[in-house]
């Protein structure tokens, strides 16, 4: 099935006959990586690129089939050129997802194209699965200043939904110690002990965020602690009593300080306690060095997280748009 799709997709495209497209290899890992690399510095933001290592930690995911799931694009001396994956949450099949890079100096041979065509595929091929009066649609980012992205997922039935922003803090100074509200306190995170109860905390606190599935435990585990950045002294989890209250899931990511997931949950929200735990991270970095810290958000975030961080002194360095393409009408979940 897989050759069969490859083949069909790539009659009929205007991808070039020096030009391959099929399913990626566990060797493609490095190639991969560095194309992505790549493709962030021409756009001017390398803190979003990803690892080899991080690359083939997503490819472990469990659902996530790399014969079927992800296409490179190759030229005829072996140099790959383009990568597309595509992706969804565990056991849901109508919200699906898909990511893609094209080199920029093979940008206008059809690669980018080819490769949207190989995914949407995919996603049909999938959506088959979902529960036949669901709405089922496919979404896609990229870069906002990426002029050539827009004019083709347009051209291919897609339309903007939403917009993210990496936002970004350089610390001129140590920050001013942080008092939290009255009742919380951080305690060491003791990945045995708090993990569960963090996980659960997680899944709870970004359930009325756009797009948002709880995550299984052993997904979510293992894509937080097999990194190979993972540093239980860099989580800030915040207890009231024996409840979790909040927490900022820290790390370093391609050169810069991370807040990888800072949630609140509901009854501790409006009292602080978000800017607290931001502000603490910066201090934490700080310490080790680390003055230039980031984070991704949702530019219409519906818990006011943007204006947070704009207090905090964070500014956004880039923006990306999120595309959707319907695949079948139906009673939409959102």
């Amino acid at each position: 099935m897989t050759e069969k799709l490859h083949l069909d997709l790539n009659t009929s495209t205007t991808l070039r006959r020096d030009l391959t497209l099929r399913p990626v290899q566990w060797t493609d890992v490095k190639a991969v990586a560095e194309l992505i690399y790549d493709v962030c510095e021409a756009d001017g933001d390398v803190t979003v690129a990803t690892t080899a290592e991080e690359l083939e930690n997503e490819w472990k995911n469990e659902g996530f089939d790399l014969d079927r799931d992800a296409f490179v694009v190759e030229t005829q001396d072996g140099r790959i050129v383009g990568y597309e994956e595509f992706f969804h949450p565990k056991d849901i099949y109508h919200d699906l997802d898909a990511d893609g890079y094209v080199h920029p100096q093979f940008k206008g041979l059809g690669i980018g194209r080819a490769m949207l065509r190989a995914v949407e595929a995919r996603a049909r091929e999938e959506m088959k699965l979902a529960a036949p009066d669901l709405r089922v649609f496919i979404r896609n980012t990229i870069d906002n200043k990426d002029e050539a992205g827009h004019a083709l997922f347009k051209s291919e039935g897609y339309f903007p939904v939403r917009y993210h922003w990496r936002m970004e803090i350089k610390l001129s100074e140590a920050p001013a110690p942080v008092t939290f509200p009255n009742g919380i306190e951080l305690r060491p995170f003791v990945k045995d002990e708090h993990a569960v109860a963090v996980w659960e905390a997680d899944n709870e606190a970004f359930r009325d965020h756009w797009g948002s599935h709880d995550s299984p435990y052993e997904e979510w585990s293992r894509r937080k602690f097999e990194r190979s950045e993972f540093d239980p002294t860099l989580w800030m989890v915040a207890w009231d009593g024996d409840q979790i209250a909040g927490f900022s899931q820290n790390r370093f990511r391609m050169g810069i300080g991370w807040i990888g997931t800072l949630g609140v949950r509901r009854p501790w929200r409006k009292m602080g306690l978000g800017l607290a735990l931001l502000q603490h991270s910066f201090g934490e970095f700080h310490k080790r060095g680390m003055t230039t810290i980031g984070l991704g958000v949702d530019a219409s975030n519906p818990t006011g997280a943007t204006r947070l961080y704009q207090r905090a002194g964070m500014y956004v360095a880039s923006e990306f748009a999120t595309y959707e393409k319907e695949l079948r009408s139906g009673r939409s979940l959102e």
